[in-house]
Protein backbone atom coordinates (compact mmCIF):
# COMPACT_ATOMS: atom_id res chain seq x y z
CA UNK A 1 0.00 0.00 0.00
CA UNK A 2 1.69 3.66 -0.62
CA UNK A 3 1.82 5.85 1.55
CA UNK A 4 -0.31 8.46 -0.36
CA UNK A 5 -3.42 5.73 0.43
CA UNK A 6 -2.46 5.24 4.33
CA UNK A 7 -1.97 8.93 4.99
CA UNK A 8 -5.44 9.78 3.37
CA UNK A 9 -7.03 7.96 5.74
CA UNK A 10 -7.98 10.64 8.26
CA UNK A 11 -9.25 12.73 6.11
CA UNK A 12 -11.52 10.37 4.51
CA UNK A 13 -12.92 9.43 7.58
CA UNK A 14 -13.33 13.26 8.98
CA UNK A 15 -14.77 13.77 5.39
CA UNK A 16 -17.32 10.77 6.01
CA UNK A 17 -18.09 11.50 9.54
CA UNK A 18 -19.29 15.18 8.43
CA UNK A 19 -20.21 14.08 4.58
CA UNK A 20 -23.44 15.78 5.45
CA UNK A 21 -22.53 19.14 6.65
CA UNK A 22 -19.54 19.34 4.28
CA UNK A 23 -22.94 18.89 1.18
CA UNK A 24 -23.94 21.96 3.29
CA UNK A 25 -20.97 24.12 2.83
CA UNK A 26 -20.58 23.04 -0.57
CA UNK A 27 -24.10 24.10 -1.44
CA UNK A 28 -23.29 27.69 0.52
CA UNK A 29 -20.62 28.36 -0.86
CA UNK A 30 -21.46 27.84 -4.95
CA UNK A 31 -24.79 30.04 -3.90
CA UNK A 32 -22.48 33.17 -2.37
CA UNK A 33 -19.85 32.83 -5.07
CA UNK A 34 -22.59 33.81 -7.82
CA UNK A 35 -22.66 36.73 -9.09
CA UNK A 36 -25.59 38.24 -10.83
CA UNK A 37 -23.24 41.01 -13.03
CA UNK A 38 -19.65 39.78 -12.79
CA UNK A 39 -19.15 36.03 -14.46
CA UNK A 40 -15.67 35.97 -13.67
CA UNK A 41 -15.86 35.68 -9.91
CA UNK A 42 -17.50 32.42 -9.92
CA UNK A 43 -15.77 31.32 -12.78
CA UNK A 44 -11.93 32.24 -10.89
CA UNK A 45 -13.95 31.05 -7.54
CA UNK A 46 -14.85 27.90 -8.96
CA UNK A 47 -11.34 27.35 -10.96
CA UNK A 48 -9.85 26.81 -7.61
CA UNK A 49 -12.23 25.92 -4.78
CA UNK A 50 -13.52 23.10 -7.39
CA UNK A 51 -10.05 22.22 -8.14
CA UNK A 52 -9.60 19.27 -5.71
CA UNK A 53 -8.54 20.93 -2.77
CA UNK A 54 -9.52 18.68 0.60
CA UNK A 55 -11.07 21.82 2.55
CA UNK A 56 -8.91 20.92 5.64
CA UNK A 57 -10.10 24.29 7.44
CA UNK A 58 -14.08 23.99 6.97
CA UNK A 59 -13.50 20.57 8.24
CA UNK A 60 -12.00 21.75 11.37
CA UNK A 61 -14.39 24.29 11.94
CA UNK A 62 -17.56 21.77 11.59
CA UNK A 63 -15.54 19.01 13.45
CA UNK A 64 -14.96 21.54 16.14
CA UNK A 65 -18.48 22.20 16.49
CA UNK A 66 -19.89 19.01 16.39
CA UNK A 67 -17.47 17.81 18.72
CA UNK A 68 -19.02 20.31 21.63
CA UNK A 69 -22.19 19.37 20.58
CA UNK A 70 -23.19 21.57 18.32
CA UNK A 71 -26.86 21.57 16.81
CA UNK A 72 -27.37 24.61 15.32
CA UNK A 73 -27.29 26.31 11.51
CA UNK A 74 -24.16 28.74 12.03
CA UNK A 75 -21.20 25.86 11.64
CA UNK A 76 -22.12 25.77 8.07
CA UNK A 77 -21.94 29.37 7.49
CA UNK A 78 -18.41 29.44 9.36
CA UNK A 79 -17.25 26.52 7.67
CA UNK A 80 -18.03 28.67 4.12
CA UNK A 81 -16.61 31.91 5.99
CA UNK A 82 -13.28 29.91 6.51
CA UNK A 83 -13.32 28.32 3.03
CA UNK A 84 -13.74 31.98 1.51
CA UNK A 85 -11.09 33.42 3.86
CA UNK A 86 -8.76 30.55 2.75
CA UNK A 87 -9.72 30.52 -1.16
CA UNK A 88 -8.96 34.75 -0.98
CA UNK A 89 -5.72 34.56 0.60
CA UNK A 90 -4.59 31.80 -2.13
CA UNK A 91 -5.66 34.14 -5.45
CA UNK A 92 -3.61 36.87 -3.78
CA UNK A 93 -0.56 34.61 -3.03
CA UNK A 94 -0.05 33.76 -6.11
CA UNK A 95 -0.09 37.33 -7.90
CA UNK A 96 2.16 37.90 -4.64
CA UNK A 97 4.64 34.67 -5.64
CA UNK A 98 3.73 34.75 -9.31
CA UNK A 99 3.00 31.16 -9.00
CA UNK A 100 2.26 28.77 -12.47
CA UNK A 101 0.40 26.12 -9.91
CA UNK A 102 -1.69 25.51 -7.17
CA UNK A 103 -3.31 22.21 -6.18
CA UNK A 104 -1.91 20.35 -9.66
CA UNK A 105 -3.29 23.21 -12.16
CA UNK A 106 -2.66 26.15 -13.77
CA UNK A 107 -3.23 29.74 -11.30
CA UNK A 108 -5.85 31.92 -11.73
CA UNK A 109 -3.76 34.62 -12.54
CA UNK A 110 -1.78 32.07 -14.98
CA UNK A 111 -5.22 31.97 -16.79
CA UNK A 112 -6.94 35.44 -16.33
CA UNK A 113 -4.70 37.92 -15.01
CA UNK A 114 -3.81 39.38 -11.98
CA UNK A 115 -6.14 41.94 -12.05
CA UNK A 116 -9.26 39.31 -11.59
CA UNK A 117 -7.14 37.36 -8.80
CA UNK A 118 -7.09 40.27 -6.91
CA UNK A 119 -10.34 41.38 -6.97
CA UNK A 120 -11.79 38.15 -6.92
CA UNK A 121 -9.92 37.77 -4.15
CA UNK A 122 -11.14 40.46 -2.49
CA UNK A 123 -14.97 39.50 -3.31
CA UNK A 124 -14.07 36.78 -1.57
CA UNK A 125 -12.86 38.24 1.84
CA UNK A 126 -16.32 40.36 1.59
CA UNK A 127 -18.69 37.32 1.17
CA UNK A 128 -16.59 35.92 4.31
CA UNK A 129 -17.75 38.47 6.04
CA UNK A 130 -21.22 38.87 5.24
CA UNK A 131 -21.21 34.94 6.45
CA UNK A 132 -19.99 35.61 9.62
CA UNK A 133 -22.35 38.55 10.23
CA UNK A 134 -25.12 36.22 9.72
CA UNK A 135 -24.47 34.27 13.08
CA UNK A 136 -25.16 36.93 14.79
CA UNK A 137 -22.02 36.34 17.22
CA UNK A 138 -20.04 39.22 18.15
CA UNK A 139 -16.86 37.00 19.30
CA UNK A 140 -17.10 35.27 15.99
CA UNK A 141 -16.73 38.11 13.80
CA UNK A 142 -13.94 39.47 16.16
CA UNK A 143 -11.86 36.00 15.75
CA UNK A 144 -12.01 35.69 12.28
CA UNK A 145 -12.01 39.28 11.97
CA UNK A 146 -8.54 39.02 13.65
CA UNK A 147 -7.53 35.98 11.65
CA UNK A 148 -7.83 37.92 8.54
CA UNK A 149 -5.74 40.94 9.62
CA UNK A 150 -3.20 38.41 11.15
CA UNK A 151 -2.90 36.77 7.65
CA UNK A 152 -2.19 39.84 6.11
CA UNK A 153 0.40 40.49 8.53
CA UNK A 154 1.97 37.45 8.02
CA UNK A 155 2.32 37.90 4.38
CA UNK A 156 3.91 41.35 4.63
CA UNK A 157 6.20 40.00 7.50
CA UNK A 158 7.77 37.32 5.07
CA UNK A 159 8.09 39.65 1.98
CA UNK A 160 10.04 41.76 4.66
CA UNK A 161 12.03 38.81 5.78
CA UNK A 162 12.29 36.96 2.44
CA UNK A 163 15.82 36.84 1.13
CA UNK A 164 17.22 38.28 3.98
CA UNK A 165 19.68 35.57 5.51
CA UNK A 166 19.39 36.77 8.64
CA UNK A 167 16.13 35.92 9.20
CA UNK A 168 16.11 33.80 12.52
CA UNK A 169 13.94 30.99 13.55
CA UNK A 170 11.46 33.37 15.46
CA UNK A 171 10.64 35.36 12.78
CA UNK A 172 9.89 32.05 10.78
CA UNK A 173 7.26 31.31 13.24
CA UNK A 174 5.82 34.64 13.23
CA UNK A 175 5.12 34.46 9.36
CA UNK A 176 4.15 30.82 9.91
CA UNK A 177 1.73 32.33 12.76
CA UNK A 178 0.37 34.29 10.75
CA UNK A 179 -0.09 33.29 7.08
CA UNK A 180 -0.98 29.50 8.16
CA UNK A 181 -1.82 28.76 11.45
CA UNK A 182 -4.23 31.88 12.49
CA UNK A 183 -6.85 30.36 10.26
CA UNK A 184 -6.06 27.21 11.42
CA UNK A 185 -6.99 28.36 15.14
CA UNK A 186 -9.88 30.43 14.16
CA UNK A 187 -11.45 27.51 12.54
CA UNK A 188 -11.03 25.51 15.14
CA UNK A 189 -11.72 28.35 18.15
CA UNK A 190 -15.05 29.31 15.79
CA UNK A 191 -16.31 25.85 16.11
CA UNK A 192 -16.47 25.85 19.98
CA UNK A 193 -17.59 28.93 20.26
CA UNK A 194 -20.73 28.75 18.25
CA UNK A 195 -21.37 25.83 20.29
CA UNK A 196 -21.31 27.44 23.18
CA UNK A 197 -18.63 25.27 24.65
CA UNK A 198 -16.69 25.83 28.05
CA UNK A 199 -13.83 28.55 27.93
CA UNK A 200 -11.03 25.39 28.40
CA UNK A 201 -12.11 23.72 25.44
CA UNK A 202 -12.67 26.73 23.86
CA UNK A 203 -8.72 27.66 24.47
CA UNK A 204 -7.82 24.08 24.03
CA UNK A 205 -9.65 24.26 20.28
CA UNK A 206 -7.41 27.41 19.35
CA UNK A 207 -4.33 25.90 20.91
CA UNK A 208 -4.98 22.69 18.51
CA UNK A 209 -5.46 24.57 15.50
CA UNK A 210 -2.31 26.56 15.52
CA UNK A 211 0.28 23.91 16.91
CA UNK A 212 -2.01 21.71 13.90
CA UNK A 213 -0.84 24.70 11.63
CA UNK A 214 2.36 25.47 12.45
CA UNK A 215 3.31 21.52 11.81
CA UNK A 216 0.99 22.08 8.73
CA UNK A 217 3.40 24.76 7.19
CA UNK A 218 6.80 23.22 7.90
CA UNK A 219 6.06 19.93 6.66
CA UNK A 220 4.45 22.15 3.45
CA UNK A 221 7.99 23.60 3.51
CA UNK A 222 9.79 20.22 3.87
CA UNK A 223 8.14 18.73 0.89
CA UNK A 224 9.11 21.46 -1.54
CA UNK A 225 12.79 20.06 -1.05
CA UNK A 226 11.45 16.21 -1.39
CA UNK A 227 8.05 16.27 -2.15
CA UNK A 228 6.06 14.85 -5.58
CA UNK A 229 4.19 17.53 -7.30
CA UNK A 230 0.95 15.28 -7.42
CA UNK A 231 1.21 15.49 -3.81
CA UNK A 232 2.13 19.03 -2.84
CA UNK A 233 0.34 20.53 -6.08
CA UNK A 234 2.88 22.95 -7.12
CA UNK A 235 6.53 22.32 -8.95
CA UNK A 236 9.02 20.77 -6.34
CA UNK A 237 11.49 23.20 -5.68
CA UNK A 238 9.81 26.64 -5.96
CA UNK A 239 10.54 27.61 -3.12
CA UNK A 240 13.79 27.24 -3.68
CA UNK A 241 13.47 29.02 -6.77
CA UNK A 242 11.68 32.22 -5.26
CA UNK A 243 14.37 32.53 -2.78
CA UNK A 244 12.25 32.05 0.26
CA UNK A 245 14.16 31.36 3.59
CA UNK A 246 11.95 28.08 4.95
CA UNK A 247 12.69 26.19 8.09
CA UNK A 248 14.92 24.27 6.51
CA UNK A 249 16.48 26.58 5.42
CA UNK A 250 17.08 28.64 7.85
CA UNK A 251 18.42 25.64 9.90
CA UNK A 252 21.33 24.94 7.13
CA UNK A 253 22.18 28.58 6.96
CA UNK A 254 22.97 28.74 10.40
CA UNK A 255 25.38 25.75 10.29
CA UNK A 256 26.82 26.27 7.32
CA UNK A 257 30.41 26.89 6.43
CA UNK A 258 31.44 30.12 5.10
CA UNK A 259 32.09 28.51 1.50
CA UNK A 260 28.16 27.17 2.42
CA UNK A 261 27.09 30.55 3.49
CA UNK A 262 28.46 32.06 -0.19
CA UNK A 263 26.25 29.71 -1.66
CA UNK A 264 23.38 30.80 -0.08
CA UNK A 265 24.27 34.69 -0.56
CA UNK A 266 24.72 33.49 -4.69
CA UNK A 267 21.64 32.17 -4.62
CA UNK A 268 19.18 33.18 -1.84
CA UNK A 269 19.98 36.81 -0.92
CA UNK A 270 21.54 37.50 -4.68
CA UNK A 271 18.90 35.39 -6.82
CA UNK A 272 21.94 34.26 -9.58
CA UNK A 273 20.54 30.48 -9.11
CA UNK A 274 22.38 28.07 -11.77
CA UNK A 275 22.14 24.84 -13.03
CA UNK A 276 22.46 22.00 -10.36
CA UNK A 277 22.07 24.75 -7.38
CA UNK A 278 18.82 22.95 -5.76
CA UNK A 279 20.28 20.12 -5.75
CA UNK A 280 23.56 21.79 -3.99
CA UNK A 281 21.06 23.34 -1.28
CA UNK A 282 19.40 19.84 -0.70
CA UNK A 283 23.12 18.53 -0.42
CA UNK A 284 24.07 21.09 2.83
CA UNK A 285 20.39 20.79 4.57
CA UNK A 286 21.48 17.05 4.60
CA UNK A 287 25.06 17.55 5.27
CA UNK A 288 23.85 19.31 8.53
CA UNK A 289 20.88 17.54 9.31
CA UNK A 290 18.45 20.45 8.74
CA UNK A 291 15.22 18.72 7.00
CA UNK A 292 15.89 15.76 9.87
CA UNK A 293 15.52 18.60 12.66
CA UNK A 294 12.71 20.49 11.12
CA UNK A 295 10.91 17.17 10.76
CA UNK A 296 11.30 16.73 14.76
CA UNK A 297 9.87 20.22 14.61
CA UNK A 298 6.70 19.64 13.06
CA UNK A 299 6.15 16.32 15.15
CA UNK A 300 6.62 18.18 18.48
CA UNK A 301 3.86 20.74 17.11
CA UNK A 302 1.91 17.68 15.95
CA UNK A 303 1.91 16.08 19.15
CA UNK A 304 1.31 19.87 21.10
CA UNK A 305 -1.77 19.95 18.96
CA UNK A 306 -2.94 15.82 19.82
CA UNK A 307 -2.39 16.99 23.36
CA UNK A 308 -4.52 19.99 23.21
CA UNK A 309 -7.67 18.17 22.81
CA UNK A 310 -7.61 16.14 25.86
CA UNK A 311 -10.07 18.72 27.60
CA UNK A 312 -12.45 17.22 25.01
CA UNK A 313 -15.18 15.13 24.98
CA UNK A 314 -13.79 11.54 24.26
CA UNK A 315 -15.81 10.71 20.98
CA UNK A 316 -14.92 9.82 17.75
CA UNK A 317 -14.31 13.09 16.41
CA UNK A 318 -11.85 13.60 18.69
CA UNK A 319 -9.86 10.95 17.67
CA UNK A 320 -9.94 11.89 14.05
CA UNK A 321 -8.77 15.12 15.06
CA UNK A 322 -6.18 13.60 16.61
CA UNK A 323 -5.39 11.12 13.96
CA UNK A 324 -5.58 14.08 11.46
CA UNK A 325 -2.02 15.40 13.63
CA UNK A 326 -0.41 12.09 13.15
CA UNK A 327 -1.72 12.61 9.50
CA UNK A 328 0.30 16.48 8.53
CA UNK A 329 3.49 15.29 9.44
CA UNK A 330 2.84 11.18 7.98
CA UNK A 331 3.41 12.94 4.70
CA UNK A 332 7.08 13.62 5.22
CA UNK A 333 7.64 9.98 6.44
Amino acid sequence: MSLDIVSQKPLDRLAAALAADLALVGSMIRDRMASEHAPRIPQVTAHLIEAGGKRLRPMLTLAAARLCGYAGPFHIHLAATVEFIHTATLLHDDVVDESARRRGRPTANLLWDNKSSVLVGDYLFSRSFQLMVETGSLRVMDILANASATIAEGEVLQLTAAQDLATTEAVYLQVVRGKTAALFSAATEVGGVIAGAPEDQVRALHTYGDALGVAFQIVDDLLDYGGSSEVIGKNTGDDFRERKLTLPVIKAVALSSPEERAFWVRVIEKGDQQMGDLEQAMAIMARHGAMAQARADAMTYAAQARAALSVLPDAPLRAMLEDLADFVVSRIN
